[in-house]
């Protein structure tokens, strides 16, 4: 993995022990084997790996800076050309102190070690896609990429936070700030730490702001979108052999087709397919291959290929995460790997910058009760749907006043799986007496009121760019890639394109249920059409079927929950009932326990960690 690690402490005095940094950078480069730099003092010490990486060391400061970023300050900006990020980030940091930070754009994690003033900064950018954590550990800031680097810092203690262990079950990964580990920190997107006189802040230095009203007209928006989105492709492709996943969504095959008309040659494209009905989308990606003339490749994952994953994914994160998407994931950039590419371009941040998720269309209808006067709800419509009989029609309008009354962000999340099988029912007494089971709706109502916009669709954007983006799919892809040792880059989320999405009207990203209105029809000539009209899929793993037909893959998750049993925190009778009973009702849905449950298990073991 490239990324950066390092420590800081002021106080401290004499040469710094060089053994220490190595064994912090080691879990950096532990699967690509790429290139270590590192720089040391006696105040701390900062190493980096990977290609997009710089550092700087005069008599008083370390930088270090992780990632493609860049300076909209001019004079900043040539420095940066000519001396080197690290260094201009350094000039920047000596005239405007951690105000520098909103003159960075692009992707980044960096570091700036003040020895002289005695404090430090960490920031990460504004999308949180190269990831940053940090703890204090015997007076010491130690920070790192991943938590394994922080971990190799002598005194640090990797104790397990059943916090996180519960927000792991609701989530299907650990939201940020929090992490797995009880006193380590992530960096939000957007965010820094001020570490000064021996105590931590974390500020915000950028934070989307919505605009609600209309901007200009429709060829005017298309026109500077187009050029928006052939410039973020141009920039993500240069300096390597680059290509693309391609699912057959509008991302992917936006990418793909932005890719080969920059690059004036085909563009490399890679897909996943599964031999399981209601799972396999390779139709479309094909069809969007045969309308690009790209280079295709394709490759059907099978449950073996699953069995083999399934350590692998829970070794390459450093605190339980259970997307499974994250194998077929693998496997597709896998395969790039082996056909000489670097780097692939991920569409991950479409839905959630314009408007694509299934349920805002759901959210939507239901605003249409919301929105009613009170009166008319709760003194005529409510009592009366109460009177009928909840039978066939009726049944569903009664189901529809119920989701609808309930107020936001609850209601979004109402579909919620640990929601819907009762915590109660899921975890034993004793771990339910040590965790907070409202804290993860605290934390979504906390993001949704804290949302810098007005429109229901913005607000659920926020929402989402944080919980769906920076905490689950950025970290799915990248570590995939990480584990088949290729980059990844995600042209959508540039500068540039997030700040147009920020300032679209609410309207033109959710038209009535129309979802994506303004993408699809922006690029509606250039997509296919079949393209345009089909559902969103992505790469769905057929796991809840294949668990019913493959022994391998039953044997590997019986036997994962069997010993997840003996921790304390997943009630047995309820592993029982799940395994014998609910996945044989419905396997797709019950499956979706299964795989976080088992890959909590994985996680633990392979991290030495006792929960």
């Amino acid at each position: 993995m490239s990324g950066l690690c390092g420590w800081f402490d002021p106080k401290r005095s004499g040469p710094a022990d060089p053994q220490v940094i190595e064994a912090m950078a080691a879990p950096l480069n532990r699967f690509d084997g790429s290139a270590v730099r590192s720089a040391s003092a006696g105040f701390g010490a900062v190493a980096a790996a990977g290609t997009d990486l710089d550092i700087f060391q005069d008599d008083h400061q370390l930088v270090a800076v992780w990632g493609r970023a860049r300076f909209s300050d001019a004079d900043l900006g040539a420095l940066a050309q000519r001396d080197g990020m690290a260094r201009a980030i350094a000039q920047g940091y000596a005239r405007k102190g951690a105000d520098v930070l909103t003159a960075l754009a692009g992707t980044f994690a960096l570091a700036i070690l003040d020895g002289r003033g005695g404090e430090a900064v960490l920031a990460i950018d504004r999308m949180g896609t190269r990831p940053l954590c940090y703890c204090v550990a015997v007076g010491t800031l130690v920070f790192g990429s991943t938590l394994d680097s922080i971990s190799a810092f002598p005194g640090s203690t990797a104790e397990i936070d059943q916090q996180a262990i519960y927000d792991y079950v609701y989530f299907h990964m650990v939201p940020g700030p929090r992490t797995i580990h009880v006193g380590r920190h992530r960096l939000l997107p957007g965010t820094f730490l001020l570490w000064r006189n021996g105590k931590a802040e974390t500020r915000s230095y950028w934070e989307m702001r919505f605009a609600e009203d209309e901007r200009p007209s429709f060829p005017e928006l298309k026109k500077e979108f187009l050029t928006l989105l052939r410039e973020g492709v141009r920039e993500a492709a240069q300096g390597d052999t680059v290509g693309t996943f391609l699912s057959g969504g509008t991302d992917s095959s936006t990418l793909a087709g932005m890719l080969g008309e920059v690059t004036g040659k085909p563009a490399r494209t890679y897909s996943i397919g599964f031999e399981a009905q209601g799972y396999d989308e390779m139709h479309y990606a094909r069809i969007a291959a045969r309308h690009f003339g790209t280079r295709h490749q394709e490759y059907y994952v099978t449950p073996d290929d699953v069995v083999s994953a399934i350590p692998l994914i829970a070794a390459v994160h450093d605190q339980p995460f259970g997307n499974s998407s994250a194998v077929p994931t693998y496997y597709c950039a896998k395969l790039a790997k082996g056909d000489g590419v670097d780097t692939l371009l991920g569409g991950d941040g479409g839905d959630e910058l314009f408007g694509g998720n299934e349920r805002y269309a759901k959210q939507y209808l239901y605003s249409l009760y919301s929105d009613l006067p009170r009166d008319l709800r709760k003194g005529l419509i409510e009592p009366v749907l109460g009177l009928l009989p909840s039978v066939s029609l009726m049944g569903k309008a009664q189901r529809y006043v119920t989701n609808a009354s309930m107020p936001m962000p609850a209601r979004y999340d109402n579909y919620n799986l640990l929601e819907r099988l009762g915590a109660d029912n899921v975890f034993t007494a004793n771990f339910l007496d040590i965790v907070d089971a409202q804290q993860p709706r605290a934390m979504m109502e906390q993001a949704y009121s804290g949302a810098q916009a007005q429109s229901l669709i913005n607000r659920i954007l926020a929402l989402d760019l944080r919980f769906t983006l920076a905490d689950n799919d950025l970290p799915k892809v990248t570590r995939s890639c990480e584990l088949a040792c290729i980059d990844v880059r995600y042209p959508l989320l540039s500068d540039s394109i997030v700040a147009f999405s920020a300032g679209l009207s609410p309207r033109l990203k959710l038209k009535g249920t129309r979802l994506r209105y303004f993408f699809k029809e922006a690029l509606r000539g250039f997509l296919p059409d079949e393209i345009i009209a089909k559902s969103k899929h992505g790469f769905g793993l057929p796991f809840g079927p294949w668990l019913q037909t493959h022994r391998p893959l039953r044997q590997l998750a019986l036997g994962s929950l069997t010993d997840l049993k003996e921790r304390g925190i997943v009630r047995p009778e309820f592993i029982d009932e799940l395994t014998s009973t609910h996945v044989a009702s419905h396997a797709g849905y019950y499956g979706t326990m299964v795989w976080v449950l088992m890959m909590l298990e994985q996680w633990l073991r392979r991290h030495g960690a006792a929960a």
